[in-house]
């Protein structure tokens, strides 16, 4: 029986150290620590892959501090529409959902699609019909209301523009876990953009774009502006790499990350895994919120290039 690996993330991009207060990076340290810890959990214990993505996503869903779950930006008409996705890399099996609203923990209702539909992928209506019918918890839009997001909105309207997050933020949360049976898992979840409009779909739902897991190579979870990573196909892109090219984890994602997607005009970052418990963390903006530990190690928390 190896030994099990584990990364997360909750978003990239500007993320300056002078424009941080002490009190603010204490909370993202303390939040990331708390999801790491959580996912390890399971793993030491012996459990899934699954179940430790799925446990650290959900974790950092419930925190005002990451645009996923509790803390989703805002679309244009003031609602918070979700994305999430999750994929088994033992089986191939994967979940998603997009443009949910009311679902407290979208991680949650895409395993579902993946353990108790005949589906992929559910959106809008549907998906939110599907959580009903397999009773996970709702909650009210003042469960997903706060303040800061509210005048982010108010600003990208201003502006009349479309944004990221405050300061250019990508702050998608995501995992990938390898257990202690050398299966990997993938899982991604993210509000998308302050001010979206038209029902916009990012990256993190698709699964070979945002997220991805396959035994064979890697697991995958994304944070950057979505649309150049649908272009790149990031997530199965480092994949890909590997099986076909024989590169390793790590040569794999920097060259995704710093040359191809770069080449693309996109920018943020991934955290990944393969199959024999190796973790590669690669990003080309400022910053990425990110932790990681192995078997028999202390978690690491980073948050500066």
């Amino acid at each position: 029986m190896q030994k099990y690996s584990l990364a997360i993330h909750g978003g990239a991009g500007t993320i300056l150290r002078a424009e941080m207060t002490p009190e603010k990076e204490r909370a993202y340290e303390t939040a990331l620590l708390a999801a790491i810890q959580e996912g390890e959990s399971v793993l030491k214990s012996g459990g899934s892959a699954l179940n430790a993505v799925e446990a650290a996503v959900v974790l950092m869903e419930n925190s005002e501090l990451f645009n996923a779950g509790k803390g989703s930006v805002f679309t244009h008409d003031g609602v918070n529409e979700m994305d999430a996705a999750i994929m088994c890399g033992e089986t191939l099996q994967a979940g998603a959902v997009a443009m949910v609203q009311g679902v407290k923990n979208p991680i949650l209702l895409a395993r579902r699609v993946l353990e108790a539909s005949e589906h992929v992928f559910l959106c809008g209506s549907g998906a939110t019909q599907f959580a009903r019918e397999q009773g996970l918890e709702e909650a009210l839009p003042d469960y997903f209301f706060s303040e800061f997001r509210y005048q982010q909105l108010l600003e990208a309207r201003a502006w009349g523009r479309v944004q990221l997050d405050h300061s250019k933020k990508y702050s998608t949360v995501g995992a990938v876990a390898c257990d202690r049976q050398g299966n990997i898992a993938a899982a991604t979840s993210t509000g998308g953009l302050t001010n979206k409009k038209y029902g916009r779909i990012g990256d993190s739902p698709i699964i070979g774009a945002g997220t991805y897991a396959n035994n064979r190579t890697c697991a995958v979870s994304c944070t950057g502006y979505g649309e150049y990573f649908i272009r790149g196909v990031i997530a199965y892109d480092v994949s890909c790499l590997m099986e076909y090219k024989g590169l390793s984890l790590q040569e794999a994602a920097e060259f995704v990350i710093h040359e191809k997607q770069l080449a693309l005009g996109g920018d943020g970052g991934l955290i990944a895994v393969d199959a024999k418990g190796n973790i590669a963390l690669p990003f080309n903006s400022a910053g990425m919120y990110r932790a990681w530990v192995k078997a028999g190690e202390e978690p690491g928390v980073g948050i500066y290039r």
